[in-house]
């Protein structure tokens, strides 16, 4: 299991990002998961019109709102606890802009369209807080934000899951054989299986890992395991080819 730490840059319009991957020298960390941005947009910044191919994303959000409007005639705000997915496809243009009421934060993630699927037609969907699976036990929240339970669809099997912990609670991950994919931790203090994991950093889990996490004071997390394609990627901008 490697430990993998974000890398802070800027992207958009003044919006700060923490971006587990990729990074130059390793184009895909956790196929079938293309992109990771853990990111922070402050009022009057974002990420105005552009253009993507080739992938699905999921932008969920840990506080503020995010309006998505695209050529497809989408336009649409979710707030904290909320998620948007956005199936690229053959092609699509939107914006992501914040409102203006202090910080956005939240995470982006991309994962790849199978070969096959690649020119698909595109397609958006919103889900709200309320819509997302939620369950609170021996003091671990868990979100289940794409999973047998979420209305969240993607083309690719995925469980992808925030979960709080309170300070001494724990909580166990079982990966599938045929998946694979990350903990990040993206606020607090945990150790899993007794790696130490920081803000900002990632430990990769690949098929059959079992892992315990112990929190040595409250913290969030996000799990995201996904199956992997074993597809080349080429990644260019916004366009995953």
């Amino acid at each position: 299991m490697n430990i993998i730490k974000a890398q802070e840059m800027q992207e958009g319009d003044g919006v700060t990002v923490r971006r587990l991957f990729p990074f130059q020298r390793d184009r895909l960390v956790a196929d079938p998961f293309v992109l990771w941005d853990d990111f922070t947009i402050g009022a009057g910044c974002g990420f105005p019109t552009h253009a993507h191919r080739g992938f699905e994303a999921i932008t969920y959000l840990f506080s503020g709102t995010m309006n998505h409007a695209d050529n497809l005639g989408n336009n649409s705000t979710v707030t904290a606890g909320g998620a948007q997915r956005f199936t690229a496809g053959k092609g699509t243009q939107h914006s992501e802009m914040p409102g203006d009421d202090g910080d956005t934060r939240g995470i982006q993630l991309w994962i790849n369209l199978p070969k096959s699927l690649k020119d698909i037609e595109p397609d958006y969907q919103q889900v709200n807080a309320a819509d997302i699976p939620e369950k609170t036990q021996n003091g671990v929240t868990i979100r289940e934000i794409v999973g047998e339970h979420s209305p969240v669809r993607l083309k690719t099997p995925v469980r992808y899951n925030e979960v709080r912990m309170n300070a001494d609670s724990t909580y166990k991950v079982n990966v599938a054989n045929e998946m694979q994919g990350v903990i990040y931790l993206q606020d607090g203090e945990v150790s899993v299986n007794d790696n130490k994991l920081k803000v900002g950093e990632a430990l990769q889990l690949s098929g059959n890992d079992m892992v315990v996490i112990l929190a040595e004071k409250n913290s969030r997390l996000m799990i995201a395991l996904g199956t992997p394609h074993h597809e080349a990627v080429r990644l260019t901008g916004g366009f995953v080819d």
